[in-house]
């Protein structure tokens, strides 16, 4: 049976590639890429020439073109790269790899380069454990529901985003986590690579006077230790001021949130809970 090897390929600077990536690329019987002209630069670069012609396999052509992938898998190896970067994470490769498995081919993986575990290792914060959570929801209530379903998980946070998208993910990030390290990774390896590290009102601050461009990787910190965050009673504490100076309920919990250390889900439901107390008090003694 033949192979479908996933190739790691460069995601800027054309040196990051292993020598057994070139050479499995120069031998592919045929080489499914997921954006044909930025795979072609990479061969011309190298000065490798594919015995066929690329075939196109991305989130729109998936369908059509893996059974013409598998047929090829029937005559020899197959390479499949992504735009940049290792196939299979954030892209179809996945069903591919599946229908390769469920035909009895082999499947091998030629590492290298990944923006996720690239922006990781050189953020500063802990890399033992992470969740990878991929590009975050377009709209801002789905993206906050998505940060919240982590928000109290222990794990470094891994997540991409587009440059005219950050600055509202950002807003999202520090509404629903508070105001944690971040580390904002942008076009790594490339001319231009830059690494912002720092608290995420700081980032904001930051990429609000200096507007990002190019691929972006965002490493959040996970949550704090118990220790490390305010009390239960102090939380309520200035929860019950705050209601009584007449702050409004979704101030207070946006404000702690940044404060406290608190997920913004909590303190919004010690908000509404001190209101519903409040008010039941007031009934007695009326």
């Amino acid at each position: 049976m033949s192979t479908l090897y996933l190739v790691a390929t460069p995601i800027g600077n054309l040196e990051d590639i292993t020598h057994r990536a070139l050479r499995v690329l120069a031998e592919a019987s045929l080489i499914a890429a997921e954006d044909t002209r930025q795979t072609r630069k990479l061969l011309s670069h190298y000065e490798i020439k594919p015995s066929q012609p690329l075939v196109s396999y991305h989130e729109h052509s998936k369908a059509k073109q893996i059974e013409r992938i598998m047929t090829a898998l029937d005559v020899g190896d197959v390479a499949l790269v992504s735009d940049a970067g290792t196939p299979g994470i954030n892209d179809p490769g996945f069903e591919l790899v599946r229908a390769a498995l469920e035909s009895g081919h082999q499947v091998s993986p030629i590492p290298g380069p990944s923006a996720p575990m690239a922006a990781l290792t050189a953020s500063g914060l802990p890399g033992d454990s992470f969740l990878y959570l991929g590009y975050l929801p377009r709209k801002s209530a789905q993206r906050q529901r998505a940060i919240e379903e982590a928000a109290s998980l222990p794990f470094t946070l891994i997540f991409l985003e587009t440059p005219h998208r950050l600055l509202a993910a950002l807003d999202d990030l520090a509404a629903v986590l508070g105001d944690r390290e971040i580390a904002v990774a942008r076009e790594m390896t490339k001319l231009h690579e830059e690494f912002f590290r720092g608290s995420i009102s700081e980032a904001i601050a930051h990429f609000s006077a200096k507007a990002p461009r190019g691929e972006i990787t965002l490493i959040v910190a996970g949550a704090s230790a118990e220790g490390d965050e305010w009390s239960s009673s102090r939380l309520r504490e200035e929860v019950q001021l705050a209601l009584t100076e007449g702050e409004k309920p979704s101030q207070i919990a946006r404000r702690l949130t940044r404060e406290s250390g608190w997920a913004r889900r909590d303190i919004y439901n010690l908000v509404t809970e001190l209101q519903n107390q409040t008010e039941l008090d007031e009934g007695n003694l009326a």
